[in-house]
């Protein structure tokens, strides 16, 4: 028997969403890698002027999430995570399209991001139309000690 996908809904969070995105953040994030962030440290940017996340929701579960900013003409996707069980569904894109149009609708010309070099998000970013444009050697310190390349990819956003 199959199943018919799950529909995808993305709505957008407020400071009362909070406990579910460092929930996703606690399921998503390998902690190798030392990229999660702290409930403090989403507390404290989603303070900031022209900051906004996203949520997705399927199956009345969040599924994931996506954390974002403007500053003038320019955005940047500060974290995009998914629910490891919910991988591989369209959630990603969904979440990553949602940032590319509310940073649009923000006066965004152009969305930036980075990513540990070895993350398996690229491939969603190259996809989406992302294009490397930059490298920090050695950036991301996972809870081992290793150091991790960071790679910075940017997107021209069409204005519609």
């Amino acid at each position: 028997m199959s199943t018919a996908p799950q529909l995808i809904e993305i709505v957008h969070g407020s400071p009362r969403d909070l406990p579910t995105v460092n929930a996703i953040i606690a399921d998503a994030f390998d902690p190798r890698f030392g990229e999660a962030w702290t409930p403090s440290q989403c507390l404290g940017m989603i303070a900031l002027p022209g900051v906004w996340f996203t949520i997705a929701w399927s199956g009345g579960r969040p599924a994931g999430f996506a954390l974002a900013r403007t500053v003038a003409d320019e955005g940047e996707l500060l974290l995009l995570a998914i629910v490891p069980a919910m991988r591989r569904r369209g959630i990603g894109t969904a979440l990553l399209r949602a940032i590319l149009n509310d940073a649009r609708e923000r006066g965004a010309c152009k969305l930036h991001l980075e990513v540990r070099a070895n993350n398996d998000a690229i491939k969603l970013y190259v996809t989406e139309g992302f294009r490397k444009i930059g490298q920090r050697p050695q950036y991301y310190r996972g809870n081992d000690g290793k150091l991790f390349d960071a790679h910075s990819y940017s997107r021209i956003i069409e204005q519609i």
